[in-house]
């Protein structure tokens, strides 16, 4: 199937590693003409875009920035005007009860991942609309359909990033911008690494057996960036031209069972 990405420009926050950096290696491949990549780490954004680039001959900007921090939110926006499709990506909420995330833990992640979206549409949705196209994607994560005592900052935020999506989809078409989301369940990362040690440690003690934890997952393992990225990249693209205001989750139907962990 043809997506019809030639020639496009995107901005992939996170974009260095693990999701955001799969997404943007399949844009490349469809053709994308220009990718925009973002995240706190200058080093790793230089070798994701050297791999890119020496893979499909693809245009890469890096943008080593904190989008935690607001005035780097509107610098980026600043930069990258022209952009067809918005890839928020950057971020990661940390595992614990509400007894076990402090309140800095709490702020520091939600300033990156929960404002920083929120601020990252702020910035976008209004140049979208402005000239009447592009798309924001928005991934968050299947934590946000599943109210667990023991991921409750996560569960929060991402309940609230879905319904940012669902909000500004609803009517974003009227101005011929779409904005949806995707809610990826357990993916093989380093993000899943630390959650999984850390849900070890506080169901059998040792956050050394973490991969026990595989075994009560669909399929009995955890989902991989390659069953992500394709589908961020058909959301995109024209073929999803009907679709705003949803939230597409891939999970292997984790989060719609009773016994959960």
């Amino acid at each position: 199937m043809d997506l019809g990405l030639q020639g496009r420009t995107a901005l992939i926050t996170g974009g260095s590693k693990g999701i955001g950096k799969a997404i943007a290696l399949v844009l490349a491949e469809e053709g994308a003409a220009h990718l925009h990549l973002c995240s706190r780490t200058r080093e790793e954004l230089e070798a994701t875009a050297g791999e890119i680039r020496a893979a499909h001959g693809t245009q890469v900007t890096i943008h080593p920035l904190d989008l935690s921090n607001s005035s780097n939110v509107a610098m980026l926006a600043q930069a990258c005007q022209d952009v067809d499709f918005l890839v928020n990506n950057a971020g990661a909420i940390p595992g614990g009860s509400i007894a076990e995330v402090d309140e800095r833990k709490w702020r520091d992640a939600w300033d990156l991942k929960v404002f920083g979206y929120i601020n990252m549409c702020r910035e976008f949705y209004p140049i979208m609309t402005g000239r009447g196209h592009g798309v924001i994607l928005n991934i968050i994560g299947s934590g946000g359909q599943v109210p667990d005592p023991n991921y409750i900052a996560g569960v929060m935020g991402n309940r609230t990033l879905m319904m940012l999506s669902q909000a500004l989809g609803a009517r974003s078409v009227e101005h011929g911008v779409r904005v949806l989301a995707i809610n990826p369940g357990l993916i093989a990362t380093d993000r899943m690494l630390s959650l999984l040690q850390a849900k070890a440690e506080l169901l059998l003690g040792d956050g050394k057996r973490w991969e026990e934890l595989l075994t009560i997952q669909p399929m009995n393992r955890a989902g991989t960036v390659d069953e992500v990225a394709p589908m961020a990249a058909f959301l995109l693209s024209r073929h999803a031209a009907y679709i705003s205001g949803t939230v597409v989750t891939i999970d292997a139907g984790h989060s719609q069972r009773v016994d959960l962990f």
